[in-house]
């Protein structure tokens, strides 16, 4: 929509940046009955979690991987407010289809109550692994068990690579199962990761059973964005694109204002900067306040995570699997597979659209699309064998510089919490401090985290966000 200045005035709240994170904090504000200001430096909503027309096709493809987890209880929750849970397509079984050197590995859903889950996968990893190299996760497994979250965050300046040797987990084992998981889980390698980000993944997957996978029947951003922005104008607030905020303003020592590069000055009682680091960094470093430089100074310490997602056009059927994944090589491209033709029933019977995606070290950035597209169409044709028969129709590679902010050492300790030094400012983003990966899950629940840790300031608690999942159990009973 255009630019409407004069309808930014006597806002509630600003909220800065239009993503996950962003959106959901603005809409809690508005169901709160807040006049609400969203300020979008993109032509369009939905940050990392984006969609966008291909200009050939005119399909709505997404910016990086569309899996949605059944724990992400807070994105899910916030769908069920929007009305568009129902357009999340669930797959039970199996769990993961994994393709590594061995062939096709089908890893089924895990039902048994924890730990008694871990045994429907015991034959699949037994023809990967022997069994001493298998038994060699008894100590780490031992130590995961007996952990919550504040003795997790104590191997925060450890990398996961050097923990798993410390622990005695065998080398085949490191770089069958833990390169793979922690890439497509955490999106760096082991060897910069933290090994407080790896436990924490490890001790869930130890210690809940039962969860799936679901993918959107449209495209990902429709799930959230055109409910949240309705929302926001129904309260009176207004979603604006192209407002790109320079500088943030102080009165005695409190928020005042936002600075809009091309625009007049805002002034709201209260702001969310739903920013990632490198924007925030930037937001705060420029606006010559002594007491936004520490947000800058942390923001600055995280490092993007980058992804390339490419789409290929089959001019016919390939597979009948909705996703899939590559095991971890030193010489491949891609993580993770969806077959949209499969996902979204507007696309059925019209040949196959595949989405491959590379993350972190894999999205290799000194390859350019060509050579992307031909490495993709090689690693779709080694798992769907139909596809070695099939033509490319078109293809599409879009390249983002972060996927999400890489865990290396260090960086659980900084994450910071919604709360600011700055009365009436406040932040939300994947990466702050929600006791989750940075995930779609994560920024969800930072924007809850945000609405509440104002609404709160104004005298109206309320409980918003849902926990973070955690162990349950035998495993529960473990802890130390």
């Amino acid at each position: 929509m255009p630019l409407r200045w004069g309808d930014c005035m006597n806002a509630d709240a600003l909220v800065v940046g239009a993503g996950i994170a962003g959106l959901r904090c603005a809409l809690a504000l508005a169901d709160a009955g807040l006049k609400v200001v969203v300020l979008e430096a993109a032509p369009h909503a939905g940050g990392r979690a984006a969609s966008w027309a291909d200009d050939t096709t005119g399909l709505q493809v997404d910016t990086g991987p569309q899996a949605i987890s059944s724990e992400h209880r807070n994105f899910i929750a916030m769908l069920q407010r929007l009305g568009t849970a129902q357009q999340v397509q669930w797959q039970r079984s199996p769990l993961l289809t994994v393709v590594d050197a061995k062939g096709v590995l089908r890893v089924p859903s895990p039902r048994l109550p924890p730990p008694l889950h871990g045994l429907a996968l015991l034959p699949g990893v037994l023809t990967r692994l022997s069994l001493r190299e298998g038994w060699s996760h008894r100590a780490i497994a031992w130590r995961a068990a007996r952990m919550d979250e504040r003795s997790v965050r104590d191997l925060d300046a450890d990398d996961a690579h050097a923990f798993l040797r410390e622990m005695g987990v065998s080398p085949a084992a490191i770089d069958w199962f833990w390169r793979s998981a922690m890439l497509a889980l955490l999106n760096v390698p082991l060897e910069q990761c933290s090994a407080a980000s790896m436990m924490r993944a490890w001790r869930l997957l130890l210690g809940r059973s039962g969860w799936h996978f679901g993918f959107p029947r449209l495209a990902l951003s429709q799930l959230f964005v055109p409910g949240a922005c309705r929302a926001v104008m129904r309260s009176g607030g207004q979603v604006l694109f192209g407002a790109r905020v320079r500088r943030l303003q102080l009165a005695g020592g409190r928020f005042a204002r936002v600075e809009v590069e091309g625009g007049p000055s805002i002034a709201a009682p209260h702001c969310v900067l739903a920013l990632p680091p490198q924007a925030l960094a930037a937001v705060a470093g420029a606006s010559d306040e002594a007491a936004l430089a520490p947000l800058a100074t942390v923001a600055r310490y995280f490092r993007a995570s980058p992804c390339i997602s490419t789409y290929l056009w089959f001019d016919r059927p390939v597979t009948r699997e909705r996703f899939w994944a590559r095991a971890w090589t030193c010489q491949g491209l891609n993580t993770a597979f969806h077959d949209l033709s499969n996902i979204r029933p507007a696309l059925a019977g019209r040949g196959a659209v595949i989405a491959a995606h590379a993350v972190g070290p894999r999205a290799r950035q000194d390859w350019d699309d060509a050579r992307i597209v031909l490495q993709t169409t090689q690693e779709v044709r080694e798992f769907a064998p139909a596809a070695r028969e099939a033509k490319v129709m078109h293809a599409r590679v879009h390249r983002t510089p972060m996927a999400v902010p890489q865990p290396r050492p260090g960086t659980e300790a900084l994450r910071p919490a919604a709360a600011t030094p700055v009365p009436g400012l406040w932040l939300a983003g994947d990466w702050t401090d929600t006791a989750l990966p940075c995930s779609m899950e994560s920024a969800t629940r930072s924007g809850a985290l945000a609405a509440e840790a104002l609404l709160a300031a104004l005298g109206r608690p309320v409980k918003l966000s849902l926990e973070a999942p955690d162990t349950r159990g035998v495993v529960r009973w473990c802890r130390a």
